[in-house]
């Protein structure tokens, strides 16, 4: 009779434990949970922060002509010298207006020598895949744009270029046969003979998008907070009365 006494006291104790050990996973579960929204919520509002900034930087952003220096990202520039036509390439799968075409991207040489490359604008292809050709001035043409900074850019899956079409728009892409650009980025073209219609936005989230997602994750947070002490303490609740229930 003891024995039996003592295996169901020590079956008791281990449901027990068994039950305070589900308690405290809950607790560590949707407490990783209601952290995470609460940080996920902070970076996003520290990036609206950032993008206000941005955004401020280049409103500010001067005009420039006649530059021998890297502009600053989104400065509004001015050039004047000859496109290298012969090194024309096109950047794939760009769309206007529901059009399918590709985007002209040529090197551009100033009249301080210094080499520039150029996007020109969109041209419409369709669904054809034959290599494309653009028309390029040959005489000297002065050319009005905004300056984007080369920077980080997602993966690219295969070659990056496949005859004149290349994937994303990379300086490397002419490394080879004109050796190093004397500027690491790229001039949107937005006036000037050879420029073409006008595609290309700069990919900002607005600042109240960012806001607007750092208090969803917070109300993710807060139900996910709910939802812990609302379990919690039903886990309590059952748990108690399974005790009183073997007692």
């Amino acid at each position: 009779m003891a024995t039996k006494t003592m295996t169901i006291r020590v079956l008791s104790n281990i449901k027990t434990s068994l039950r305070s050990r589900r308690y405290v996973v809950w607790l560590f579960f949707w407490s990783v949970l209601v952290l995470l929204g609460l940080w996920l919520g902070i970076w996003q509002w520290e990036r609206a922060d950032d993008k206000r900034e941005l955004l401020a930087r280049k409103n500010a952003a001067p005009a420039l002509t006649d530059m021998t220096h890297t502009p600053v990202d989104g400065a509004k520039v001015t050039l004047e010298g000859r496109y290298l036509a012969s090194h024309t390439l096109y950047l794939d799968n760009r769309t206007l207006d529901g059009r399918l075409g590709v985007a002209v991207i040529t090197p551009f040489v100033d009249t301080h020598d210094q080499l520039w490359l150029i996007q020109r604008g969109f041209m419409e292809m369709g669904v054809s895949r034959a290599e494309p050709s653009a028309a390029t001035p040959f005489k000297i043409v002065t050319i009005k744009g905004e300056w984007e900074n080369a920077g980080e850019q997602g993966p690219i899956y295969g070659p990056n270029r496949e005859g004149s079409r290349v994937q994303q728009l990379n300086l490397d892409a002419w490394s080879e046969t004109l050796g190093e650009f004397d500027h690491s980025g790229w001039v949107h073209a937005q006036h000037g003979e050879g420029v073409f219609a006008s595609w290309w936005e700069p990919n900002l989230i607005s600042p109240s998008r960012h806001i607007g997602y750092a208090f969803q994750w917070w109300g993710l947070s807060i139900a996910a907070c709910v939802v812990m002490l609302i379990g919690g303490r039903q886990l309590l609740k059952d748990s108690k009365n399974i005790r009183e229930h073997d007692d």
